[in-house]
C-alpha cells in the first residue's frame, strides 16, 4: 500500500498571490523524501492550481509513482502522452465544482472511452485508472474497458455524518475493492481523507494499492510541516492491520 501526495493545493496557496511560491515541485520532494511513494496532480482545463509548466517539472523531479488526474479531453490526452506519467486517472469534471465531486458514470463515458480515450494509449507504457464509486456496475464497466485499475471514490465516506453512514460506505468500498480485485485490477482510494478517517478505511477495505491524499495533508502542514504530516499519515497505513478478506 502506498502513499501518494497531491499536490494541488500547494499550487492553490501560490497561485493565490501570482507569486513563484510555495512550489508544488518543491513540496513533491518533500513529500517523496518524508516516504511518499509518489505524486497526484490534477491538470484542470481552467489551470485553477495546477499549470502546465508545473506537470512537465513535476515529470522531471518526481522520483516515485506520478499520477495524472485529468478529464478525457483531447488537450488532456495529448498533454499527457508528451509526459509519460506512469498513471492517468481518469475523472469527471465540470467548470462549477470546487473539488471532483463524484465518480465518473460509467454508462454515460463508455462508447467514448472504449472508441476515443483507451485507443489513444495503447501505443504507450501509461497505466489507465478510472475515478468512480463502488457501484458493481461501474466497476464491472471498467473491467470491460480493460483499465489497469480504478480508484475508489472515498468521498461519500469522508462526508458521512453518522457512524451508520460511515459503515455503510465502508461496506460499499469493501465489496468494491473485492470485486475491482477479482476481476484484475488494482484498488486505488481517495478524496476527502485524512488523519481521522483513514484508519478505517484502511481497516474494513481490501487489496489498497495507491491512496490518494491532498487537501486535508496540505492542511494539516500548515500547522506541523510537510514532512511531519506525511511522516502521520504513514505511520497510520503502516500500524493498522489490513483485512485481506
Amino acid at each position: 500500500m502506498q502513499l501518494l501526495v497531491n499536490v494541488d493545493h500547494v499550487a492553490t496557496l501560490r497561485n493565490a498571490r501570482g507569486e513563484g511560491y510555495p512550489d508544488p515541485v518543491e513540496a513533491a520532494e518533500v513529500c517523496e523524501q518524508a516516504g511518499a511513494s509518489g505524486i497526484v496532480f490534477h491538470l484542470r482545463k481552467d489551470r485553477r492550481h495546477i499549470k502546465t509548466d508545473d506537470v512537465h517539472r513535476l515529470k522531471k523531479h518526481v522520483n516515485g509513482t506520478l499520477d495524472f488526474e485529468m478529464a478525457a479531453t483531447n488537450e488532456m490526452i495529448k498533454i499527457s502522452k508528451a509526459v509519460a506519467p506512469d498513471l492517468i486517472t481518469l475523472v469527471p469534471e465540470s467548470r462549477e465544482e470546487l473539488t471532483t465531486e463524484g465518480g465518473l458514470d460509467m454508462e454515460v463515458v463508455y462508447d467514448d472511452f472504449k472508441n476515443r480515450v483507451f485507443p489513444a494509449y495503447i501505443d504507450t507504457d501509461i497505466a489507465i485508472s478510472l475515478f468512480i464509486d463502488p457501484n458493481e456496475e461501474d466497476i464491472e464497466l471498467a473491467a470491460e474497458l480493460g483499465s489497469d485499475a480504478i480508484e475508489l471514490h472515498t468521498g461519500t465516506y469522508a462526508n458521512a455524518e453518522t457512524e451508520e453512514g460511515k459503515q455503510k460506505e465502508l461496506d460499499r468500498l469493501k465489496a468494491g475493492a473485492k470485486q475491482a480485485h477479482e476481476l484484475g485490477m488494482k484498488v486505488n482510494a481517495g478524496h476527502g481523507l485524512n488523519l481521522d478517517n483513514l484508519r478505517p478505511l484502511v481497516e474494513r477495505v481490501p487489496h489498497l494499492h495507491d491512496i490518494s491524499i491532498g487537501h486535508a495533508l496540505v492542511s494539516s502542514a500548515l500547522y506541523h510541516g510537510l514532512d511531519e504530516t506525511v511522516q502521520k499519515f504513514l505511520h497510520i497505513m503502516r500500524t493498522t492491520k489490513q483485512t485481506t478478506t
